[in-house]
């Protein structure tokens, strides 16, 4: 299996699929690992692009460090992975926590690498609640998502799948296999990894980073969703970015990747194309 090296010793694994067309970088969702975006890479793959995914460290098949489960860390290995792949005319998918990753690796790598950017169901600009950002969610959700990793993570991530990620309780009719995916992937995330990266996705102040995009982005989120609800996270995001696109799934929760998969491949493609 590929694998990169950090700086810190650290092993990031990531999958390379298809052409030599322009590369597309899938970054993935919070305790998830590469395999959530596998549908995405298979279709663009398939149409004639270059499509990467990595495991976030303590996600997956990454090294399960002590230490740098924060977002600075998650962009410098991320920072690797692209100059060890050396990548150009680059589009950078993020879904979920994997969005906050990508803004933050332009915030502190730049885009000289970067053509596109395509935000989904994403993080930022901030999600926790503050004096200057009264728009957020309290504290208290993300300490009972604490509580929950900590008291039994096997089960959090069950009433996840079977609740708000998904959106299946709202309308019941997610199928069992997207469910049984999420929990087998979020199984595989390292504990203390798992358990720190709730305020690396929560806490951190994406908004600076937003300021710093200068290349055409696609925003795209639900406007049911539960999870980084979309006053919250994308009309914020969008609103922030110079000359962002906007599109809202009206209906559609968190899970885009494989709730609203068949749309959301056409609008990247579209995007890129």
């Amino acid at each position: 299996m590929p694998f990169v090296t950090a700086d810190d010793g650290a092993r990031i694994f990531y999958k390379d699929w298809g052409t030599e067309g322009s590369p597309v970088l899938f970054s993935h969702g919070w305790p998830l690992n590469a395999d959530a975006w596998e549908a995405a890479a298979l279709f663009m793959a398939s149409n004639g692009h270059r499509a990467i995914a990595h495991d976030r460290r303590g996600h997956g098949r990454s090294s399960q460090t002590w230490h740098g489960n924060e977002m600075d860390t998650y962009a410098d290995d991320l920072a690797c992975l692209i100059e060890h792949l050396d990548l150009r005319d680059l589009t950078l998918v993020g879904h979920s926590t994997g969005g906050g990753e990508i803004v933050h690796y332009i915030g502190r790598h730049g885009t000289a690498r970067v053509s596109r950017v395509v935000l989904v169901g994403a993080v930022p600009p901030l999600m926790l609640k503050t004096d200057d950002n009264p728009e957020g969610l309290p504290i208290e959700v993300f300490d009972g998502i604490r509580a929950g990793e900590l008291a039994n993570r096997s089960q959090l991530y069950r009433d996840l799948a079977d609740g708000p990620f998904f959106g299946h309780n709202r309308r019941g009719d997610v199928a069992q296999g997207f469910r049984d995916a999420f929990w087998l992937q979020s199984m595989a995330c390292g504990h203390r990894a798992a358990y720190e990266c709730i305020a690396a996705f929560s806490a951190t102040d994406f908004r600076p980073d937003l300021a710093k995009i200068d290349v055409p982005t696609l925003v795209i989120h639900g406007d049911d969703d539960q999870i980084v609800p979309f006053e919250v996270g994308g009309k914020r995001s969008a609103a922030l970015i110079d000359g962002a696109v906007l599109k809202v799934y009206e209906g559609s929760g968190h899970a885009l990747p494989d709730t609203d998969r068949d749309r959301l491949h056409a609008d990247i493609l579209g995007f890129i194309s």
